[in-house]
């Protein structure tokens, strides 16, 4: 298979899709007929704050943050009564230019800027919610537009990572070096074992196959603190749908 097969990307399906029920016109738009693209992997996530974290961690501190945190977990779109709905589908496809083919049909970002320059492509039908302070003041706003694809290439490689283990995908369909892990891991109040401690979260065992680079981060987790180490990107993608 030629290198230009293994261009991949990745698109999350959010939670205003999901409650408006567009969900089948993404995918129709987004078919192999209209992209030359294949599904390579795909999963129903429960966001959780951590990963949602990770997710976007270029904007914090930005005052768009905590409502992009509450959209992508579905605490926007669903009431604590009905948090089972709170999810997105996460998706990998994969072929020649499907990075780009995929960013031109979703469309701009802004949903009213895709419904003026793009009319008819994904985010055209989403919308834009107001941000507002304690006091109903208007501080900013939040883009529901429907979907996220990778922006480059380098980020499609970080969100693949983040969302998908390799077993998720098929290994014939796996774009990244993978290593075989000869240590026990675990995870518990942001710190690495390599032995189980009592409550403790289990990450790896020898035998399993991980990314490369997670290796190589928990490794350098034994060796220095664990903010220094990108310990929380490692760990997000293994507590996904366990608990």
């Amino acid at each position: 298979m030629g290198k230009e097969q293994f261009e991949q990307t990745l698109v999350l399906i959010k939670p205003d899709a999901l409650k408006n029920s567009v969900t089948g016109f993404i995918f129709s738009q987004l078919s192999e007929f209209h992209t030359g693209a294949r599904f390579a992997a795909a999963k129903v996530v429960n966001v959780s704050r951590f990963l949602a974290e990770e997710h976007y961690a270029e904007h914090k501190g930005k005052v768009f943050y905590e409502p992009l945190l509450d959209y992508i977990t579905g605490v926007s779109h669903y009431s604590e009564q009905d948090k089972w709905k709170r999810r997105v589908i996460a998706i990998l496809f994969q072929g020649p230019g499907v990075l780009e083919k995929i960013r031109s049909i979703a469309g701009p970002t802004n949903p009213h800027e895709a419904r003026e320059e793009k009319p008819g492509c994904i985010r055209s039908l989403g919308t834009v919610v107001p941000i507002k302070d304690k006091d109903g003041n208007i501080i900013g706003s939040r883009m529901d537009n429907l979907i996220h694809t990778s922006a480059t290439f380098a980020d499609a490689e970080r969100e693949i990572k983040l969302w998908f283990l390799p077993q998720d995908i098929p290994p014939l369909m796996r774009a990244y070096p993978t290593e075989v892990c000869s240590t026990h891991y675990y995870y518990k109040a942001g710190r690495l074992y390599d032995a189980y401690a009592p409550d403790s979260l289990f990450l790896l065992a020898p035998g399993d196959v991980a990314w490369k680079t997670d290796m190589e981060k928990l490794r350098g987790c034994v060796r220095s603190e664990p903010e220094k180490c990108g310990l929380n990107t490692v760990v997000a993608k293994y507590l996904i749908n366990r608990s």
